[in-house]
């Protein structure tokens, strides 16, 4: 019997968002699409980060804690600023997070989940022998791996 690899988990069909649509939008397409994160392509169509539902909930939170405005200007949640650019001029690529986790097609399942548990992941992207992005694993997929 052949092991369970990437390519057997993943979601082939990988929704993303473009750096440029608003956080507002964001929300609303990652609720509307029932997920908690997605891929960020620019406008090109190259891979260049990816952002969570987390990424909004953080700018909902310090805009309310602030009744003021924020730009995130280094990756790392450490490193919000507050600056004169209103909460509804924000976009994609002011929030996401650009260090990008990737696993190959044929990593096994212990590969993927160390990945995930060792940087701590929601949701890992699967590439293959190109590069070109083929496919998402989140948790849940991991956990329906051991449910059966």
């Amino acid at each position: 019997m052949r092991p369970i690899v990437a390519s057997d988990l993943m979601n082939p069909d990988v929704v993303t968002v473009n750096e440029a649509l608003s956080v507002e939008a964001l929300a609303q397409f990652l609720t509307d699409n029932e997920i908690s994160g997605a891929p960020v392509v620019d406008g090109e169509g190259s891979l260049i980060g990816v952002v969570s539902m987390v990424d909004v909930a953080k700018v909902a939170a310090h805009a309310d804690a602030t009744h003021g405005n924020f730009l995130r200007t280094e990756p790392g949640y450490e490193s919000i600023e507050f600056d004169d650019q209103a909460e509804e001029t924000l976009t994609v690529v002011d929030v996401l997070t650009p260090t990008v986790f990737t696993v190959a097609e044929d990593a096994s399942v212990s590969e993927v989940a160390s990945i995930m548990m060792r940087h701590h992941l929601h949701r890992v992207l699967v590439i293959n022998d190109d590069e070109e992005l083929v496919g998402i694993i989140s948790t849940s997929d991991l956990l329906g791996l051991l449910i059966g």
